[in-house]
């Protein structure tokens, strides 16, 4: 029994087998090919050759202005629009941007004054001493002369001789005190001097001005707030020059940088402004390159006009370096340019020459079917389209840049169904469908079997509609 049954489900197997073969067998049957050529137009644009970067925009100048005394903010002042200034206030030249609490600075100065004209008269007390002393002085050597007249005629005792000497000496003493208490005082004007100075220009910051016309990208303080300045000066507005320029700062790779020159015609987009192309120039090469992730960039600068004031700083530039250009020239793409069709489809009658250097063949579809080669000379290659130099074409050209072949549907397929079904399903019976539909359409087959009514036509009245079936 178990050998029966090995043997009938052997049989199943091969009975399956055969079936799949014999339905793979007609699905791979010869069909009908359907041959159609991709094409292309010759067109007039501009032929770039570039190296993409990315970059951001940035002003042309920028401002970090900040304190450089402590103290709190008392108030900000006003901008070209007459308004406080704020976040993209308009902002001229030594206009006040903010005022810090100036009581202590004010009284600093006033001190500084008072030390200053105290200086000042301890130079004429020093000046008067001096002369003071030199008339005592001139008076001791007098007496210091006649002294030594009279005591060599022995007519003074060798006290009065000793006292007139000592004196004589002491006075020549003073005169050098005063003169040295003079020097100090005038010292002590030049300390009270940069002391007041310094004063002054303390008073001075208190008044935070614009360092030049521009915008104001970031106020960083409120009314209120206490700055403390350092050594590096608390940030209190950020101020950009003019929009009217503006800057890109582009990362390139250490493999491009080769080929970028001050003077480079420059093209970009931002996202902010789809379609829209802005132009520039290269303006300088930074030499301080980054190494991140082992690759090496440098950031180059690339100037550009912004007399439109669309550009805003800090927007993300999807940079072009133009290497070379070519406007408003023939082209045709790379594609095109390699395509050679198989020799089928190559007209004899004309004949396929040997290329020169920078020469391609473009392929043009006669009336009879057939392709005809044109010879081109190429000139700038971007790597996706190409630059015609010379060739019997023409702008609006039709070339042909492929050969598509697809296949009719076989016999294998059944009830209009694509050749490309897998012969692996089984083709299942078209069942009527349900209801009134399904009923109208069993009554005219049964009428066409019959020889009646053919099908399509309704059934008579009252003729009767026979067994349903299950």
């Amino acid at each position: 029994m178990k050998k029966a049954f090995k043997t009938i489900f052997i049989l199943i197997i091969l009975a399956a087998i055969g079936y799949i073969g014999w339905k793979v067998v007609l699905s791979y049957r010869p069909k009908e090919q359907i041959i159609t050529f991709k094409n292309e137009k010759i067109v007039r644009q501009n032929v770039l050759r570039t190296i993409a970067a990315t970059g951001t925009v940035e002003p042309q100048e920028l401002v970090n202005v900040g304190a450089q005394v402590n103290g709190k903010i008392m108030s900000f002042g006003k901008d070209t629009d007459g308004n406080t200034m704020d976040f993209g206030s308009k902002v001229k030249t030594g206009m006040v941007l903010a005022q810090i609490d100036d009581v202590s600075y004010k009284a600093e100065l006033q001190e500084a004054e008072a030390t200053k004209k105290r200086a000042e008269a301890s130079i004429l007390t020093a000046e008067a001493s001096i002369k003071e002393a030199e008339a005592r002085a001139k008076l001791a050597a007098s007496n210091w002369e006649r002294a030594q007249t009279l005591y060599a005629q022995k007519a003074l005792t060798k006290t009065d001789f000793d006292s007139n000497e000592a004196e004589f000496y002491t006075s020549q003493a003073s005169v050098a005190t005063a003169k040295a208490k003079l020097a100090d005082a005038q010292a002590s004007l030049s300390s009270a001097e940069a002391s007041l100075t310094r004063a002054k220009r303390n008073l001075d910051y208190c008044v935070i001005t614009a360092p030049m016309d521009g915008v104001i990208i970031d106020r960083r303080v409120s009314i209120g707030q206490t700055v403390v300045s350092n050594q590096s000066a608390s940030s209190i507005f950020l101020v950009a020059k003019e929009f009217s320029k503006m800057q890109v700062w582009v990362s390139v790779n250490e493999a491009d940088i080769g080929f970028i020159k001050p003077g480079m015609d420059v093209s970009f987009a931002c996202d902010a402004f789809p379609g829209q192309e802005f132009r520039g120039k290269v303006f300088r090469l930074r030499l301080n390159a980054t190494l991140s992730s082992n690759v090496v960039t440098y950031i180059v600068e690339v100037n550009t006009d912004n007399t439109s004031g669309l550009l805003v700083p800090y927007l993300t530039a999807n940079v072009k370096f133009i290497r070379d250009e070519r406007r408003n020239v023939l082209s045709v793409s790379n594609g095109a340019l390699r395509f050679m069709p198989p020799a089928e489809f190559i007209d004899p009658a004309f004949e396929v020459k040997e290329l020169g250097e920078n020469e391609a063949h473009l392929w043009i579809e006669n009336s009879n079917g057939l392709l005809k080669p044109v010879t081109v000379k190429t000139g700038l290659n971007n790597g996706v389209t190409a630059e015609i130099i010379s060739g019997d074409v023409k702008d609006g050209d039709v070339i042909i840049t492929g050969v598509d072949v697809q296949y009719a549907m076989n016999e294998a397929t059944a009830g209009g169904q694509a050749s490309s079904n897998n012969p692996f399903l089984p083709n299942m019976p078209k069942m009527p469908g349900r209801g009134s539909a399904g009923a109208r359409q069993r009554a005219e087959e049964r009428a066409a079997a019959q020889g009646g009514a053919p099908a399509g036509a309704p059934p008579a009245g009252g003729a009767p509609r026979g067994p349903r079936p299950n």
